[in-house]
């Protein structure tokens, strides 16, 4: 059994769920989001929750289960309070700044590296050395922020490069005499 399956998702006030067929539509104050639940998992919406239920006993339906209710549990997430990643740019002359949407970034390259913002994304840079990412779709906010730390990710030596905020770069011991 799910431990995470079996929890219903509880539908906050100014949310609102439609469910037609496998779809579930999330509607809120950020935004509207929409799935497609796979075949294996039934939907049922009940009193302010919604439960899902897998069909038949095989591993696969049991597995897209807890997958099933974490997903929609996420866009219920997104569209009332939103997802935001931080980036952190380390190393001299290593900055960020926005260019009308786009953000603008000089990371030791001989060029600025210019990002736009895929749709539903928006960039903030509250300090030259902080990048915020913020959305209502989970997955393209760390996908964003993946795609953004790929340009330069941090070294092991000297630990220079874009980082998650708050991440630990394992350092190496450098050459010895």
């Amino acid at each position: 059994m799910s431990r995470i399956g079996k929890k219903a998702v509880v539908i906050p006030a100014g949310v609102t769920i439609s469910v037609e067929g496998q779809t579930v539509s999330v509607k809120g104050p950020k935004g509207a989001l929409s799935w497609t639940v796979s075949d294996e998992i039934e939907i049922s919406q009940g009193s302010g929750e919604l439960t899902l239920t897998p069909r038949a006993e095989t591993a696969r339906a049991r597995s897209m289960w807890g997958l099933s209710r974490t997903l929609v549990n996420n866009m219920v997430v997104g569209v009332t309070t939103g997802y935001e990643e931080t980036l952190e740019l380390v190393g001299v002359g290593y900055r960020a700044a926005m260019n009308g949407n786009a953000l603008s970034m000089q990371l030791g390259f001989s060029h600025e590296v210019n990002v736009p913002p895929p749709a539903g994304i928006s960039f903030a840079v509250p300090r030259p050395v902080e990048i915020k990412i913020a959305g209502i779709d989970k997955q393209l906010v760390g996908e964003t922020a993946a795609k953004i730390r790929k340009i330069r990710p941090p070294e092991p030596y000297k630990g220079k490069g874009v980082r998650y905020g708050g991440e630990v770069v394992r350092r190496k011991e450098g050459k010895k005499k």
